[in-house]
């Protein structure tokens, strides 16, 4: 009878599974899918690995696309050891221990790199507390985010870290990935063309997602391949990678903004649905498309303002499904409206204007007098009432005596603007005749 405390008796635990995703993980740089433009000879990452100096490095990139995979390799590769935390559970206690430990490790002459993932979880404070084991060698950081570094980490840690962007993964990436799966696993695939394709573009970019998937459909007891429809009846497409408060939500507004200030009405109908399937507050959409009319087309149909807000109107009165509806149709009146920024240029304009000028009073013609001293300092002094102007139009100066009159607005030749631009024409043109 085997020894219980016996390390070699035959009935030693075995280690249990590895998942699919784990056995594939590349053991070189050179086996990375996806990221060539990062990593390969002429990229950041492949650059700085020739001249044999590693720096600080930001990770950026969604999820699934090896950022936790590269940082291993660039340990491997720098012979430094890798540690890794996570910012979602960790605080300033397992921070210090790191540091602690980085410390002695450095002492001994080998370095260490500390992968932290979901890096913009940090606080400020907690951010900062990177910087001097960074500038002194300590650590090598390679921090790991799916949001815009940009906007989630601070300036000191930006300027003393690079920023490597890694993309989601294309269809061609999963399918080489799905082609080392099934290699590993000694066998196909059981489906047929479209199903394949079918279930990589359910990996929606994410290369993770895609080996589970891939693992789950080998797991199957089928004869034969199954076709699109027999995958979707045993699976569900992920959801799309959207989150409202993050970079997804800034890059599918402006997508939609930009779609409609081009009269794009497809495009804008496309990312309107992107944000709508993804979860967000259709409000917030009809507000900005609300500004959308102000910003972007303007007086050159002073109607789309009005359809945005009954659109607005009508969401509140039915809700979704229904009322998203009524924020598509004023998407395509939107995107198909003439486009102006004339009305914003001007306001700009005038704002500028109003900050140079400063206190300055208006002319004192223009000024009510209601009283006998203010008649007496001129206020109201030959003023020109409007109404009993020939054509109602006296051309009198309205703006500061000593400002000199500028142009603000300036009407493009569209839509209704350009009536606009004939009336500023004629006015234009009396007030010169009549020395305004």
């Amino acid at each position: 009878m085997a020894d219980l405390f016996d390390t070699n008796a035959t009935d030693a635990p075995k280690p249990g599974p590895r998942p699919l995703a784990d056995r594939l993980r590349p053991r070189a740089l050179s086996e990375v899918i996806g990221q060539a433009k990062a990593i390969g000879p002429d990229g950041p990452l492949g650059a700085m690995l020739a001249s044999g100096q590693l720096a600080s490095l930001v990770l950026w990139g969604p999820p699934g696309v090896g950022k936790t995979t590269i940082a291993r390799l660039l340990a491997d590769h720098t012979q430094q050891e890798f540690v890794q935390i996570s910012a979602i559970f960790s605080g300033v206690p397992e921070l210090r221990k790191v540091f602690d430990a980085a410390k002695l490790r450095r002492q001994t002459g080998r370095g260490t790199l500390l992968f932290v993932d979901e890096i913009h979880r940090f606080n400020r404070a907690q951010q900062d507390s990177f910087l001097p084991h960074m500038e002194d060698g300590t650590i090598t950081l390679v921090g790991a985010t799916t949001e815009n570094p940009s906007f989630e980490l601070n300036a000191a840690l930006m300027s003393r870290a690079q920023v490597i962007v890694l993309e989601r993964l294309t269809l061609a990436d999963l399918e080489l990935m799905a082609q080392r799966a099934e290699q590993e696993l000694g066998r196909a695939l059981p489906l047929d063309g479209p199903a394949r394709e079918a279930l990589l573009d359910m990996a929606d970019g994410d290369g993770r997602a895609g080996l589970n998937l891939i693992e789950q459909v080998m797991g199957w007891q089928v004869k034969g391949k199954l076709d699109r429809t027999a995958l979707s009846q045993r699976l569900m497409r992920r959801a799309a990678q959207y989150d409202k408060s993050g970079d997804a939500h800034y890059n599918l507004i402006s997508a939609l903004h930009k779609s409609v200030r081009g009269s794009d009405p497809d495009a804008a109908l496309y990312w309107l649905a992107r944000m709508i399937e993804g979860g967000e507050d259709p409000r917030y959409l009809a507000r900005r498309m609300v500004r959308m009319a102000v910003e972007d087309i303007g007086l050159a149909d002073p109607q789309a303002q009005a359809v945005c807000l009954d659109a607005w109107n009508t969401y509140e009165r039915l809700g979704s499904p229904e009322g998203d509806l009524a924020l598509a149709q004023a998407v395509i009146y939107l995107a198909l409206a003439p486009k102006s920024n004339a009305g914003y240029v001007a306001w700009k304009g005038a704002q500028k204007l109003a900050k140079q000028t400063g206190s300055e009073p208006p002319p004192k013609h223009i000024l009510n007098a209601p009283t006998g001293l203010m008649k007496e300092q001129g206020y109201g002094a030959g003023y020109a009432y409007d109404h009993d102007a020939e054509d109602g139009f006296s051309g009198q100066n309205y703006f500061p005596d000593g400002v000199p009159r500028p142009v603000l607005y300036q009407p493009p030749e569209r839509g209704f603007e350009r009536d606009l631009g004939k009336r500023l024409a004629w006015f234009a043109k009396l007030r010169a005749k009549r020395g305004g």
